[in-house]
């Protein structure tokens, strides 16, 4: 399959900088897809889950913790933004200072997709599938239409929870732990 839009590296970071309203991701066979803005509740559950983040990185401080706007380039050539990341400054230290700004080339450790709507369950069942392919440690796809969770561990296949659960950062976060009946409801 061709790609849709054929850009180099550069020419796709300038057409993401030129759209920056608008979330746009890159497959790594050169893809584009154009990610419809969320809506209020899947807005409020993906700022629940970041703010969860960010609490604990803050007070942990071995890593960073990334918002959806964030773009990484996974070695496979995809960039994609998951709606939580989280990288540990010791490998963030080692990227040169000229590619800190752009998207960063590498794949999170942990990463969080929060299944709303519009999305492909199976579409968004893949990304995980790749992010774990391509490094991350631990990832979690939270479902809150059907209270599921699918648990992505590096070199395993996904382990499906239902129901309320306290999720756990496992060795990649160490002492995390989230209270996923509180993603279950929009809040408002």
């Amino acid at each position: 399959m061709q790609p849709v839009i054929d850009m180099s590296r550069e020419q796709f970071l300038r057409f993401c900088q030129l759209n920056r309203d608008v979330r746009i991701e890159r497959s790594a066979e050169g893809n584009v897809a154009v990610m419809a803005p969320t809506g209020g509740e899947t807005g409020a559950r993906s700022g629940r889950l970041f703010a969860a983040v960010f609490r604990w990185v803050e007070g942990e401080g071995s890593g960073v913790a990334f918002d959806s706007s964030t773009g990484f380039e996974l070695p496979n050539g995809a960039v994609r933004s998951p709606d939580v990341a989280w990288v540990p400054r010791a490998r963030l230290a080692r990227l040169p200072a000229e590619q800190k700004p752009g998207f960063l080339p590498l794949c999170p450790d942990f990463v969080i997709e929060l299944l709303s709507p519009s999305d492909s369950p199976a579409a968004v069942r893949r990304k995980m599938e790749e992010y774990r392919d391509n490094g991350a440690r631990l990832g979690w796809l939270i479902d809150p239409g059907r209270r599921q969770v699918a648990i992505y561990r590096a070199g395993g296949g996904a382990e499906w929870r239902t129901g309320s659960d306290v999720l756990t950062g496992d060795s990649v976060l160490p002492g995390f732990a989230l209270d996923v009946a509180a993603v279950w409801e929009p809040g408002f």
